[in-house]
């Protein structure tokens, strides 16, 4: 899949699709918004707004308020790839949100899983 197939996917279908990762393992949706908030800069209630309109999962990251410094200490790999090694600026921002919740899946932390 190329990636701007993956840019151009609806917001409204990814995002849920990572709640239901974190749900399915224990963890709660206010936990996945607060990890998107921390790694974005989004409130929580502009994400859950994002929901209903017809925004692109590239445009949610090309559209973050503030996005969060430490987010470059996300390390290690996710789908076969390594983050911090990924080239492609958008890209590597998507792939620090799939880590973040697949160590919240995993059953890691928050204060770690925010690098705190």
């Amino acid at each position: 899949m190329g990636n701007e197939k993956i840019y151009n996917m609806a917001f409204s279908k990814v995002f849920p699709l990572l709640i239901a990762k974190a749900e399915k393992k224990g963890r709660t949706r206010a936990e996945v918004l607060e990890i998107t908030s921390w790694l974005t800069g989004y409130d929580p209630a502009d994400i859950e707004s994002a929901l209903g309109t017809d925004l692109t999962y590239g445009d949610f990251f090309r559209k973050s308020p503030t996005p969060n410094p430490k987010r470059t200490l996300i390390t290690g790999i996710v789908c076969g790839v390594r983050v911090e090694n990924v080239e492609e600026d958008l890209m590597r921002e998507i792939r620090y949100l799939d880590k973040l919740v697949d160590e919240l899946a995993k059953g890691k932390p928050m204060e770690k899983i925010l690098r705190g």
